[in-house]
């Protein structure tokens, strides 16, 4: 991350992640695109260069998404008991919807919370040997 002497204002990391907001200034753009990381903050131009959210967004959502879909797939079946062709109509098709409007917000939380907290790649600091 950049070492700017400026100060900005603190910014809420689930807000700017929401909104898709720099972490740093809440002002520029995080993304290019859908889900593509930006290069750099329009406004105050911070280094995106250091996002690295992985898989922790997918597999949130997922996870989220999951767990609301199916939950009112089967208490839609033991209430209601539709046909199948019903299940495939709802489900499908909201699964999609949350899953890709999920995505970029918890994408973008969780790269404003790792600029929040400066997370990092870790590293092992081994003791050092000595060979004989």
């Amino acid at each position: 991350m950049q070492d700017d002497k400026a100060l900005y204002p603190p910014v809420d990391p689930f807000s700017a992640g929401i909104k898709a907001r720099c972490p740093r200034c809440g002002q520029g753009r995080l993304f290019n695109g859908f889900i593509a990381p930006a290069r750099q903050c329009s406004s105050c131009g911070l280094d995106y260069s250091f996002i690295d959210s992985g898989d922790g967004p997918a597999v949130l959502v997922m996870l989220l998404i999951g767990f609301i879909v199916v939950g009112l797939a089967l208490w839609m079946e033991v209430n209601v008991g539709p046909p199948l062709w019903v299940h495939f109509l709802l489900w499908i098709p909201l699964a999609l919807v949350l899953c890709l409007t999920a995505l970029r917000w918890m994408k973008g939380v969780l790269i404003a919370l790792q600029y929040k907290h400066k997370a990092e790649e870790g590293k092992l600091d081994l003791p050092h040997t000595h060979e004989h």
